[in-house]
């Protein structure tokens, strides 16, 4: 598997979430979604099987988009998601290079009117900014998985700590109706 990133230097955070249902990986995403601004970049890596996708459909809901239109885009390589932040959901899976990844139009895309969520940033790290967030997906047998997030820059280091800030009230609130 190929780096993604700047380099452990650049690392401004890093955290890991487990997941222990399909439904806690939706939520992740959601959450996530709830944050992501216009020009965010978001790297999705991780075996097949793992969450990507599913998480993607997560970030999408929270993002306003209907989470049902969201699917693995290895064929079309990027799919376009209208809501209330546009979704660019890329995936690299099919490309070998630089050069290819070029050619899907996927530079022209980041920018002001949406975030950007690509699948297999591994295989072609070239295309990867120097300031993102980069999450990685392991398979921990069964239902469960391990998401860890590395922040790349001040705005993703700002990013992942509300994400961290937003879990940790969810599971306040659900600690709070299960005594009740």
């Amino acid at each position: 598997m190929a780096q993604v990133g700047a380099g452990p230097e650049q690392v401004q955070a890093e955290r890991s979430f487990i997941s222990r249902s399909p439904a806690a990986t939706l939520a992740l995403g959601a959450d996530l979604g709830r944050l992501l601004g216009a020009g965010d970049f978001v790297g999705l890596v991780g075996e097949l099987g793992s969450g990507k996708t599913l998480f993607v459909r997560g970030v999408a809901e929270g993002a306003g988009v209907d989470p049902g239109r969201v699917s693995s885009p290895s064929f079309a390589i990027i799919s376009v998601y209208r809501g209330r932040l546009n979704l660019y959901h890329a995936d690299l899976f099919r490309l070998r290079d630089y050069d290819e990844v070029y050619a899907t139009g996927f530079t022209d895309l980041p920018g002001a009117d949406g975030a950007m969520l690509v699948e297999w940033l591994d295989r072609v790290p070239r295309a990867a900014p120097r300031e993102m967030m980069l999450l990685s997906f392991e398979n921990l047998g069964g239902q469960r998985r391990r998401l860890s997030a590395r922040a790349f820059g001040t705005r993703y280091r700002a990013l992942l700590e509300q994400w961290i800030n937003r879990r940790a009230a969810a599971a306040r609130r659900s600690r709070q109706r299960a005594r009740s």
